[in-house]
């Protein structure tokens, strides 16, 4: 099934200023994934996926946001050298979501089981349950090692509907922790309390899942938000960072499948961003809901590109 779905990945192109570490730049550094690749190393998964979103009853387009990820991070400059790889793109085509994100899993979990940092460029936020396959079934997830799933996000994505969309994935993990005997906390920043109804948020409590509301989060919150984010790594040893760039205002962030009324201020995801990758739990990242078609001068896959940036440059490793 992976073999039929994952593409190669395409060329990293981008400004050149020279070719020494002085000069070096995302796209300079990025190879095709290889057999053997070193552990340590970064390792891009691309998710191009709308069917999930269509289910949803959102707007088309999330599927070439894995490519524009890609350019977008081309010619950031990087101030060290680091290993960074791409394994291609799992593509889902006719409305096969279920099989790209069992296929997304695959290699997820082949590339933790690598000794690698999985960084997933979506796709509607239907990856999430892809991602998380991938860290369920790779050996890093031991019995004794509590998941904690980190959802910056304007949406629960909760929803109980009977077929699989964008709008369920969290649901669906937890039901299958619930069935597996395991558990797993499952906390959200930026919740907009007009997106959710009060079924959602009634789901939300049923599952003990933490929240902070979108005007709980500006940046004269700062304490707060640093207090959830670290009673949140506090709980959990391996963690599961997924980005729903809805979560940003629509003035910064209009290429999504759903704007942001009101929205989280980049500062403060940011500072999210940086206390998790340097929290010595991040185990995998994901980016969701970027639609080029709408991005007025790229300044969503832009800001997004940043975080990405930020998160592989001061992630610490895990240890043991």
């Amino acid at each position: 099934m992976m073999e039929n779905l994952l593409i190669p990945p395409p060329p990293w192109v981008g400004r050149m200023d020279g070719t020494s570490s002085h000069h070096l730049r995302w796209h300079q550094a990025v190879a095709p994934l290889r057999d053997g690749a070193e552990p340590g190393a970064c390792v891009f998964i691309g998710f191009s996926s709308d069917e999930g979103v269509e289910r949803n009853k959102g707007r088309r387009g999330a599927s070439r946001g894995p490519d524009a990820l890609r350019s977008a991070l081309s010619s950031m400059a990087l101030a060290e050298p680091l290993r960074a790889y791409d394994a291609g793109t799992v593509a889902v085509t006719d409305n096969r979501l279920e099989a790209g994100q069992e296929a997304l899993g695959a290699v997820v979990a082949a590339t933790l089981d690598a000794g690698q940092f999985p960084v997933v460029l979506g796709g509607g936020h239907e990856v999430a349950f892809g991602t998380y396959l991938g860290l369920a079934q790779a050996a890093v997830r031991t019995p004794r090692k509590r998941v904690g799933i980190l959802n910056l996000d304007a949406h629960f994505d909760l929803r109980s509907d009977p077929v699989p969309s964008s709008g369920t994935p969290f649901r669906q993990i937890l039901e299958r922790e619930h069935a597996a005997g395991t558990t797993l906390q499952y906390s959200v920043l930026g919740i907009s309390q007009p997106s959710n109804t009060t079924a959602l948020f009634d789901t939300a409590r049923g599952y003990d899942v933490r929240y902070l509301l979108d005007d709980e989060c500006s940046v004269s919150d700062r304490h707060r938000v640093a207090v959830f984010v670290s009673e949140f790594l506090s709980d959990v040893d391996l963690v599961y960072l997924t980005i729903d760039l809805d979560v940003l205002p629509a003035a910064v962030a209009p290429g999504v499948s759903a704007p942001a009324a009101y929205g989280v201020p980049t500062e403060t995801i940011q500072f999210v961003c940086d206390a998790v990758a340097a929290s010595g739990k991040l185990a995998v990242v994901d980016v969701a809901e970027l639609n080029p078609s709408f991005d007025i001068d790229n300044r969503t896959a832009r800001t997004a590109a940043r975080f990405l940036h930020r998160i592989v440059t001061k992630r610490i490793p895990i240890v043991g």
